[in-house]
């Protein structure tokens, strides 16, 4: 097994959580917009990733990016260098605006792969230019960055004990390249591939784990939430806060702010700024008696694609040029989703005044499930429904529902339980003992293993290269972790 550098995944636990659950302002001090100065608002996020493959010269764990660098003869792997300008060139565009008088804003959502790739390939272009956008003070609050899986699991057939282990990995690593302070500032979530599990155990351990570890905030896809009475979402809900509750089968609920990503997942909403086009036709809205302004959230890959290559500079900075043209009073302005919600919050709305919602879905499974509700009616209920209406899944939804990340898929999901089952035997008895075990090397690259494997990669581009490398993946881990049983003896 090659030997290599670890990414900085884990050790701090109990720092990290610490400072993160500090209930501070991440960014109302720095805002410089009044919330009754206008009408709408739009809030645009770009998603980033690369995945890490065991594919190096000699079998090492590199970044997707430098295979594509190295072998740039191979399908679109011209896009390499183009892909790298795009993960930095919000460093460049921000600070032009801002001298230029504009008010600008972006949120920024990168994988911990392509964070620690990015570091792994010596990038010293791309990473001052994150470490700019990450903790430059006069760049707050234009950029926000969202946090996210470490290595882009998709949730629903993630095993439930790493949710947080995933979560707590991005945190990591976030903290080890930008500090622990830009670490405070990262309040809102943004699921990979926007997929939100609808199996209520799986939602209440997700929702949880983004509590406990400081989230105040989560971004959703609209066709993946439901009103209480099963309807889908009014035309208000959709462009302002709503509560998305989570109910275990255990009947135990927790609660977490959700922002709607509107329907549509086509790079060019975002590419040619939809976003903000949309929000000019929005006015105010009354939420718990006050009146607030409405919000367009999108979000699309930062990257891939003509459109987010070649089309979205121009668009972008042409919209926020045309928003500091208006004259006062002010009608639509750019927004990040923190900096929204803690101008509702300063101006008295809670969270619990927000409509409540739940995951697709699951007002056909409260309503039928018999009482008590326990695991056993939960599932008794599931099966049934299964059986009955074709139309009911426990998949849950994201912006690929054309694409199943479980079916046809058993050679990837069948090792990724196992290698979970068989890294929780072994370490959560020893991290309870002594929580120090997770700064060891066998803790942290049997993590390394699992976290990777869960990677949603190995699932989205079919049979082939890629189930190979979850499987070389899964061999790496399984030997990993049976060397640290022989080792911790």
């Amino acid at each position: 097994m090659p030997t290599q550098s670890l990414p900085p995944i884990a050790g701090y636990e109990a720092e990290i959580l610490a400072l993160v659950q500090q209930a501070n302002p991440a960014v109302l001090t720095h805002s410089n917009l009044n919330l009754e100065q206008f009408q709408s608002a739009f809030a645009c996020a770009l998603h980033m990733h690369q995945p890490t493959i065991p594919a190096g010269a000699n079998g090492e764990l590199i970044s997707h990016l430098q295979y594509m660098l190295e072998h740039s003869e191979e399908g679109d792997n011209h896009n390499a260098e183009p892909f790298a300008h795009c993960y930095k060139r919000l460093a460049d565009i921000i600070p032009q605006l801002i001298e230029e008088g504009c008010n600008p804003r972006i949120m920024l959502d990168y994988s911990g792969n392509l964070l620690w790739g990015v570091e792994q390939m010596g990038r010293v272009d791309i990473l001052e230019a994150l470490k700019r956008l990450a903790c430059d003070p006069t760049l707050q609050p234009h950029v926000e960055w969202l946090g996210t899986f470490w290595s882009h699991a998709v949730a629903p057939s993630t095993p439930i004990p790493d949710l947080k282990l995933q979560i707590l990995a991005w945190q990591h690593q976030f903290a080890a390249m930008f500090g622990r302070q830009a670490l405070q500032r990262v309040k809102g979530f943004s699921p990979p591939e926007m997929h939100l599990p609808n199996h209520p155990d799986t939602l209440y351990e997700l929702v949880k784990a983004l509590r406990d570890c400081g989230y105040r905030w989560l971004l959703v896809q609209e066709n993946s939430v439901e009103n209480f009475d099963g309807s889908c979402l009014r035309h208000a809900q959709k462009y302002g806060p709503n509560q998305l509750v989570a109910r275990n089968s255990r009947g135990e609920t927790v609660s977490i702010v959700a922002l709607i990503k509107t329907q549509g997942s086509d790079t060019k909403l975002v590419g040619q700024m939809q976003p903000y086009h949309e929000a000019l036709g929005l006015g105010r809205q009354s939420l718990a008696g006050k009146s607030i302004p409405s919000l367009v959230s999108q979000i699309a890959d930062g990257e891939n694609g003509g459109v987010m290559m070649n089309e979205f500079p121009a668009a972008f900075i042409q919209a926020h040029q045309t928003v500091a043209s208006q004259v006062d009073p002010l009608s639509t302005v750019a927004l990040n989703g923190t900096e929204y919600l803690e101008l509702l919050e300063a101006a008295g709305v809670e969270a619990s005044d927000c409509p409540k919602i739940q995951a697709i879905q699951q007002h056909k499974l409260w309503h039928n499930t018999d009482s008590p509700i326990n695991p056993e009616s939960i599932e008794a209920a599931i099966s049934d429904l299964k059986e009955t209406d074709p139309s009911f899944s426990m998949d849950g939804a994201s912006w690929t529902n054309n694409l199943s990340w479980i079916k046809g898929y058993e050679n990837v999901l069948e090792p990724i339980y196992s290698l979970s089952a068989k890294f929780h035997q072994l370490f959560d008895p020893l991290v309870a003992k002594d929580a120090t075990i997770t700064h060891t090397p066998h803790y942290q690259e049997a993590l390394l293993y699992l976290l990777l494997l869960e990677t949603s990669c190995f699932r989205y581009w079919g049979q082939g290269t890629w189930t190979n490398y979850a499987n070389e993946i899964h061999r790496r881990g399984e030997a990993m972790i049976n060397s640290a049983n022989q080792a911790l003896r």
